[in-house]
């Protein structure tokens, strides 16, 4: 696998070797041993997936202090914009965002630590997105940032007449209210 460090220190774009035959392809997926050892050192424990169509934006959520979680999200169909914002207080990049597109084709992962909002919108007709976590989720903790905070200043490749998004989505706290 091919790592590229993002320029905000943790944040990683993975791209897996992927070896197409005549039959299809293979690509390892994630390997613990070389993602410690390349990325960072984290126990995933659980694989979630979600289905959604186009314009669908969801996010940008994060849960806060122990219930905080580090995720490696792909798409498996489709393709989406999908975006990490810093929220770790003492970063020099707090507040600052990174958008990679990740779809079913190009096969590339985002390794998102603890400390960030996450969120993605839908570009193809539908998207199969998949992303393991390092720990459970927790209503409780969770926060959602605005995604529209003109203080982020997102660059979403989506016209937002078309989003479609959930009433906790639209009711996201901005940064400055963070």
């Amino acid at each position: 696998m091919d790592c590229i460090q993002t320029e905000i220190e943790g944040l990683w774009i993975i791209e897996p070797k992927v070896v197409p035959d005549a039959r299809g392809y293979f690509v390892e997926v994630y390997k613990k041993v070389e993602f410690d050892e390349k990325i960072a050192r984290t126990d995933f424990i659980q694989d979630n997936e979600s289905m959604s169509s186009f314009g669908v934006l969801r996010g940008l959520h994060y849960q806060e202090g122990d219930t905080a979680q580090a995720k490696l999200v792909r798409v498996i169909q489709g393709k989406v914009w999908d975006v990490a914002v810093d929220l770790r207080k003492n970063s020099p990049t707090f507040g600052k965002w990174i958008g990679v597109e990740l779809s079913g084709e190009n096969k590339r992962q985002f390794f998102i630590p603890r400390g960030f909002a996450h969120g993605f919108v839908v570009l193809s007709d539908t998207a199969v997105f998949s992303y393991k976590v390092d720990n459970v989720y927790s209503p409780s903790t969770e926060v959602t940032l605005n995604c529209f905070d003109p203080d982020l200043n997102i660059q979403w490749p989506v016209d937002k007449s078309k989003w479609i998004l959930s009433e906790k989505d639209k009711a996201g706290k901005s940064l400055k209210e963070l």
